[in-house]
Parts: C-alpha cells; structure tokens; sequence
C-alpha cells in the first residue's frame, strides 16, 4: 500500500531520509491536496507506474545524499555553550519591561461572525492548494490574476470560491471558535513556567523550549535562541506574561466534504476544506491583532492593513507547536491543559496530536519587541537527554 505524506509541518527531505527507508512500498511526499490525484492515477497507472516509482526512488536517493553531505562538517555547540550565548534582555531598562494586560486569563469566542474575517484571509496558500503560481511580476494574490499561463485560470477559481465562501457563510454550513489566553508566567532557564494567578505562588504548567544549538558563522555574535529567551527570569522577579490562541473554522466541515464525496464532488470536498484553512488562519490574525491592541493592549495605536498584516509588521510573535521555533508538538498538550481548549471551544487534540476538526490553528504568543521567529534546527544529544 502507498504510503503518501502531507502537511503543514512535513518536508520531502523528511520523507526521503526518515520514512521512505523504513517502509517497503513507495512513500510520495505531496507538495499539497490538490497533487494527491496526479500521484495516485500514476500508482494506479500499469503503463505509468514502474517509472513513476523509478524515478522517485532516484529523486529521494538524490535528496538522501545532499542531506547526509550537508551534515559532515557541522558542528554543534554544548548545550551549555549555546545557554552561554543566550539572547540577553537588559530586563530592567524601561523600553523592556513586560507591558501588563488589560485582561488576564481566558476569553472564549463562540459562533464567530465568519464576515469579520474576511478582510484577514490570505489569499496565496489558497492558490497553492491548487498548484495555482504565478510567474515574476505576477507571483502572488492578486497579480496571479495577471499572468499569463495561470490567471486566467486562478480567476475562475476564485470566482467560484467566493461564490462557495459566500454560501457557507449565509446558510451557516461551517462554524468558528476560539480561546484566547494571556497567563502569568516566567522563564526558568529554557522553559515558561506558567502561574495559577497573579500572587506567582503556584505553578500550573510550564512549556518547555528547544535552543539552537548547530554552529553559526564564526564570525557571528548571533544569540542561539530559545522561546523562553523572550519571557522575563523569574530569577529577576519582574512579571511578565504568555499568551496562545486556538481557533477553529472547521465545525461542519468534515460532513460537508463527506456529502460531497459521496457525490463524487472531489472539486468541492477540497475547496470546501482549502476555504475552511483560510478562514481558520483569519481568525486567528484577527485574534492576535485584538489581543495586540486592547487585551494585551501594549499595541493600541496599531494601524495595519492586511498586506502589513500578513508581512507580520506587527510587535511580537506567535509561533506554534510543531513549527520551527518549538519543534515539539507534544506542547500542545501544556496548552491544552491550561486553558482546557477541548471543553471550551470543542476543539481536540487526537492522540497523535493533530487538531480537530481540521481546520484548526493553535500558537503561543509573545509580546515583547525583541521577539523573532527562529528555527531550532537540529540538536545534540546532550540536549535531548537534558529536555
């Protein structure tokens, strides 16, 4: 049985180094949805697939070889090498002290009025579902529309998606919510610990973080980075604070693509799901920008449009579990737990820690100015056994 790997947080190189070896039929990694019917007519194809599969056994033993060759003169920091070379906040200098919340705790969103966040949806992952790029000037939303092998295309497509979009939203046939949180908390070396309350007495979770470890450029004064590097010590006793949102726009969804797959609809079980991604991402930029500006509120004169928006302009980050920043998805569980997501807004986790209903974003948020986005990159053992 073919084995085919997708999503958000998988790579070809991945596949070809760590699954395909291990599994004795062929493993396709698959860019997106919409390529998962050209991938399975040529495995059904006895004319196509010996050569299908050929060629696919050369490619990954071609990516095999570059990852292994890329790996021979690495080298790798101690974990207490790269702990030395942590980024350093001056904590106690005004322009650095963590800003209070106005809200501190919980707040539940249910049944969100899906038209607020139409002016928050990107466009462009929309287009990659449906292998849909534009060629140099006219990459991207809207220019895509402008080029000259894809837009006429992209435009039909988009015209149907609005005329889908708007039909979801006027009979109600999916549903949004979320939670938003903003916690006490403080760093304790590479991990947040996260407090019951405002006294700091009591500990209710803590995420635990993952630090750069591979060698940068000798050259280089680049801190090696971890999350918890962007939360104040609890060493300095200044009070700082963590946030994370978990939104959905997935409720209806699954049986909406299931009657359409009964039908024999595969075009509208995809968009259906494609349209449902983009809504769930813009509610979860909506929500970043209200905690932003009035629940956090230390961005309250903040006045981005959507380019802006989407270029992440803003103060602050909101990295996920799983991503680059905290490769670990298993912190989804701390999450979880602490703003008891499941009971809340109906969104689970299942045991192999993916979200449902699909449609689902979750990310921790951080405030500070001096946050970025980083990659973890690979780590030492000494790190894996200290984590």
């Amino acid at each position: 049985i073919p084995l085919l790997i997708g999503g958000a947080t998988t790579s070809k190189t991945h596949t070809a180094v760590k699954i395909a070896p291990r599994y004795t039929a062929p493993v396709i990694h698959i860019l997106d949805a919409s390529r998962t019917v050209v991938v399975v007519s040529n495995l059904l194809d006895k004319t196509l697939r010996d050569d299908f599969i050929a060629e696919l056994d050369e490619e990954y033993d071609e990516v095999r070889d570059d990852h292994y060759d890329s790996l021979k003169d690495r080298r790798y920091l101690t974990l207490e090498e790269a702990r030395s070379k942590a980024l350093r906040i001056e904590w106690e200098r005004p322009e650095n002290l963590p800003p209070k919340p106005h809200m501190v705790g919980h707040k539940v969103y249910e049944d969100v009025d899906l038209n607020e966040l139409l002016p928050f949806i990107d466009w462009n992952p929309f287009f990659h579902v449906w292998q849909l790029r534009g060629k140099y000037p006219n990459r991207g939303y809207p220019k895509l529309f402008n080029d000259a092998s894809v837009g006429e295309e992209a435009r039909r497509l988009f015209g149907e998606a609005q005329a889908m979009l708007r039909d979801l939203i006027d009979k109600r046939r999916v549903r949004a919510s979320a939670i938003v949180s903003i916690l006490p908390a403080n760093s304790k070396g590479d991990d947040i610990v996260v407090y019951k309350d405002e006294s700091r007495t009591e500990v209710a979770g803590a995420y635990h973080g993952l630090r750069q470890q591979a060698e940068k450029d000798r050259e280089s004064t680049d801190p090696y980075l971890c999350l918890s590097d962007f939360i104040a010590p609890a060493s300095g006793g200044i009070p700082d604070y963590i946030g994370s949102i978990a939104a959905s726009a997935g409720f209806g969804v699954d049986e909406l693509a299931a009657a359409y797959e009964a039908d024999n609809d595969d075009y509208s079980a995809i968009m259906v799901k494609a349209l449902a991604d983009r809504l769930a991402e813009a509610l979860t930029e909506k929500l970043h920008q209200d905690m932003r500006r009035e629940l956090w509120g230390f961005a309250p004169n903040e006045s981005l449009d959507t380019e802006d928006l989407l270029s992440i302009k803003y103060q602050g980050i909101r990295p996920a579990p799983g991503y680059p920043s905290q490769p670990d998805h298993s912190e989804k569980t701390t999450m979880w737990k602490l703003g008891s997501i499941a009971e809340s807004t109906g969104i689970e986790l299942t045991e192999s820690l993916m979200m449902h209903p699909g449609a689902s974003v979750c990310a921790l948020v951080f405030a500070h100015p001096k946050s970025s986005y980083f990659a973890v990159g690979k780590i030492s053992k000494d790190q894996v056994d200290d984590y």
